[in-house]
């Protein structure tokens, strides 16, 4: 088996952080573990959050092969994608701003989902005026959209394994027919504008470069799987078995994020607490 654990360099890990990164690693039993960080987000990565990252990781026991992958190396790879999803006209650009979503979205059909893996689903605004004319290149600098009901209507229904458990426990060998990714999911962003690329484009990519055959993350992410293997058969990609696991809360119930300053590695291994007692703080 081979399993990835794959931060943003925009903060300090915590708790939350360890239990995925352990998680991961104990499920590769004698595979491979890989480190990849994602580091897209060029405004709000540092070096010095990447260097803190092998620190914390190293002190809780992992290792991995060197390099590691680095997504802000593939943008080459990513632009490939884009340009082969273009050519099969599943693209299109998107002018919107976040009100004119919302404004969109402030009187919704009953029984319409409101939200998605994204947050708001996208109603498809721009999906005809922002469509390509035929033999158009690709913009270099634009938001790029998926068209999901275009994109589905090739895959048809997708499906993969769930090794442990969505949010309302979904297991095992989960299908998915077009209609209902479409409703969940809307019209994702592939491009951004300051990135060019996206986190749905670049994380599937990248799995298959790296040849993971098992994702390992937060059951947060459950959504996003049917978009992430909607782009694996649209590319030809091999789909990875999936386990989403449980998230680490604080006392309030809330999922720990990166201000969780007071929960960051760096200061339980300042102040002495041990690599078993992190584990024992998470239930590991």
């Amino acid at each position: 088996m081979i399993t990835r654990f794959a931060p943003s360099p925009t903060g300090p890990l915590h708790l939350g952080h360890a239990y995925a990164a352990l998680v991961a690693w104990e499920r590769t039993g004698s595979g491979t573990f890989l480190l990849r960080i994602e580091d897209i987000d060029r405004a709000r990565a540092r070096p010095e959050w990447e260097a803190q990252i092998g620190e914390d990781l190293r002190w809780l026991g992992l290792h991995w092969p060197e390099p590691v992958m680095r997504q802000s190396d593939r943008m080459d790879a990513y632009r490939a994608a884009l340009d082969r999803l273009w050519e099969m006209g599943l693209l299109y650009r998107c002018t919107c701003r976040r009100r004119d979503i919302e404004a969109a979205l402030s009187a919704p059909q009953e029984g319409v989902p409101l939200h998605g893996p994204d947050g708001l689903i996208y109603p498809g605004t721009c999906r005809e005026t922002g469509r390509p004319a035929p033999g158009e290149p690709r913009p270099a600098d634009a938001v790029l959209r998926l068209d999901m009901a275009r994109a589905v209507a090739l895959t048809g229904p997708v499906r993969f394994v769930e090794t442990g458990a969505g949010p309302e426990g979904e297991t095992g060998e989960i299908t998915l027919t077009p209609g209902a990714i479409t409703a969940a999911t809307g019209d994702v962003i592939l491009a951004r504008r300051d990135m060019g690329t996206s986190y749905h484009l670049s994380v599937v990519v990248d799995d298959a470069a790296q040849g993971i055959t098992e994702v390992t993350r937060g059951r947060d992410l459950f959504g996003a799987t049917q978009i992430h293997v909607v782009l694996q058969k649209l590319l030809s990609l091999p789909v990875p078995q999936y386990h989403h696991h449980r998230l680490i809360r604080d006392q309030n119930g809330k999922r720990l994020a990166k201000r969780d300053d007071a929960r960051a590695l760096s200061l339980y291994r300042a102040e002495g607490v041990s690599p078993d007692e992190v584990r024992g703080m998470i239930g590991l």
